[in-house]
């Protein structure tokens, strides 16, 4: 089954850049869609945005222009580059795998990203 760990998230200041990662299993971006999404404690978890199988993506307006998705199929990952961060982008960022066969979704287990002086 789809299994998906997130890594990379830390602690940057404002107007600074990180790299998020999604690793997965051989064959998994092929079938899935891979989103990634958002959570801060006391709001509603946000969609990033995603990148589907044939390699189209889809950002969010709160982060367009700023962040990027991208995948290295060789790898079986999914990155989130993130540029120009601002300390609205704290939040713990979770990846996402949604099949478009079957519509199941998998998700991981999310990693801390804290944008602050």
């Amino acid at each position: 089954q789809v299994h998906l760990v997130e890594s990379g998230g830390g602690l940057v200041q404002p107007g600074g850049s990180l790299r998020l990662s999604c690793a997965t299993s051989p064959g998994v971006l092929s079938i899935h869609a891979m989103y990634w999404y958002r959570q801060t404690p006391g709001k509603q978890r946000e969609q990033v945005g995603y990148i589907n199988p044939g390699g189209g993506t889809n950002y969010a307006d709160s982060v367009k222009g700023r962040f990027t998705i991208s995948r290295d199929i060789a790898k079986s990952t999914v990155y989130l580059q993130m540029n120009s961060l601002k300390p609205e982008d704290t939040a713990v960022y979770y990846c996402n795998a949604l099949s478009v066969r079957t519509r199941v979704e998998t998700w991981g287990q999310g990693t801390q990203v804290t944008v602050s002086s």
